[in-house]
């Protein structure tokens, strides 16, 4: 089984070639989605994909679909891939890493004159990382019917710039419907994103499910007032309330440890200047748990806080969620896939549980799904410094390849 390999050199340098768009002076990559940086990757990497002889659509929310046909013309795709998009100041990996081991999946096949019975291909979802627009995760949940299309087309950016409007300005929006499209199964590769597989020095992670989430917006209002003559009594400082959320937000995930999740990591506070009090202040609140009640739970205890520290600050505080998904139980038998291509390849492996959303959650809901996860430097993320092994590189793919050709199954060679 494991005589088929990915070009491990191919895949590395496909990686490096694509952190060049957006590339930043620390390393990383700042590539939000919808931006003509995205629109360049975007561009290349369906290039790329065209190149390797699969047809490209584009659906109504930008989702980009690459097929390589197989030998059964009515079968379901064999589905793998990732997003393009980045956190403002990301990493190289995070989510590239699944769009390009999928075309260098695509590109082994071809160079060892592979046919499959089911078709085989590789998807680039829209607007993964949430960072420009939300919802989080929004090309994907579009396409799984988690969110009404004319939803993500209208959601606008802190500028005011409509989801929609800024799809058609790139050039990415297809005549494809959005959803629809008939799944065997979804592989998605990814670098685990935390410490644990290179803790353990383990290679792959045999992804079992995710942590449940939720993002609000908070809006706290109070008054602005000049910061000399207004007395420390009398004043309503919304920055003030906003400071203490942000504690209750950790204290809560405390209590619900060790898998409760709290971070608030936007604020914008206006006006924003250093001589008066804030009257307003916008902030994100990020709560997650692999346990549904555990997760309701939290969630009654932020708006608990909210509300009593609004009242004792005199303030207003407006707790609005933005997105959410439940915790995910991903389909055994594709678990099970993962697992044997990583015993075959005798890589060191174990199971684990996802803390960060990813588009295989949302797909989860049409169609079989696991994922593949490989170590990153120090478990850091969503970070310029954001880092992977060559090897583990290499390892993930070779996993997701066999994984992939399980399920599409191998037709007869090519002539």
């Amino acid at each position: 089984m494991t005589g088929l390999r990915v070009d491990a050199s191919r895949l590395w340098d496909s990686l490096m070639d694509l952190a060049t768009l957006g590339a930043t002076a620390k390393g990383g990559v700042s590539r939000l989605a919808l931006t003509d940086l995205d629109r360049q990757a975007r561009d290349r990497v369906a290039g790329w994909l065209r190149g390797a002889g699969c047809t490209v659509e584009v659906d109504g929310v930008g989702n980009i679909f690459a097929i390589r046909p197989g030998r059964d013309a009515k079968a379901a795709v064999v589905l793998t891939g990732s997003h393009v998009d980045t956190q403002p100041s990301g990493g190289k990996f995070d989510g590239n890493y699944g769009v390009l081991a999928g075309l260098e999946v695509i590109r082994t096949l071809n160079a060892s004159g592979v046919a499959t019975e089911k078709p085989v291909g590789v998807a680039i979802w829209t607007n993964e990382e949430g960072s420009r627009f939300v919802p989080v995760m929004g090309g994907s949940g579009a396409f799984a019917g988690v969110f009404p299309v004319e939803k993500i087309l209208a959601e606008r950016d802190i500028e005011g710039v409509a989801f929609g409007d800024a799809l058609v300005a790139i050039g990415y929006k297809g005549r494809v419907p959005v959803g629809g499209r008939p799944l065997d199964a979804y592989f998605e590769a990814h670098i685990e994103q935390g410490p644990i597989l290179e803790r353990e020095t383990r290679t792959i992670g045999l992804v079992t499910g995710a942590l449940g989430l939720r993002w609000y917006d908070c809006l706290w209002t109070g008054q602005d007032a000049h910061a000399g003559p207004t007395p420390m009594p009398a004043r309503r400082d919304a920055l003030r309330g906003a400071a203490r959320l942000i504690e209750a937000v950790h204290a809560l995930a405390l209590r619900f440890s060790p898998d409760g999740r709290g971070t608030v990591g936007f604020l914008q506070v206006a006006p924003n200047s250093r001589n008066v009090i804030p009257g307003s202040v916008r902030m994100s609140v990020d709560l997650r748990h692999p346990d549904d009640a555990a997760l309701a739970a939290m969630d009654a205890e932020l708006h608990a806080a909210a509300g009593a520290i609004a009242a004792e600050l005199g303030l207003a505080c407006e707790v609005r969620q933005v997105a959410s998904f439940a915790s995910c139980r991903f389909d055994a038998g594709c678990v099970g896939l993962v697992r044997a291509a990583a015993n075959a390849f005798g890589y060191p492996h174990r199971e684990i549980v996802s803390g960060a959303g990813h588009d295989a959650i949302y797909v989860a809901r049409v169609a079989p799904a696991a994922m593949i996860f490989i170590p990153c430097k120090d478990g850091i993320s969503h970070n310029e410094l954001e880092s992977a092994r060559p090897e583990h590189v290499e390892a993930g793919a070779n996993v997701l390849l066999h994984a992939v050709l399980a399920r599409a199954g191998r037709a007869c060679a090519k002539r």
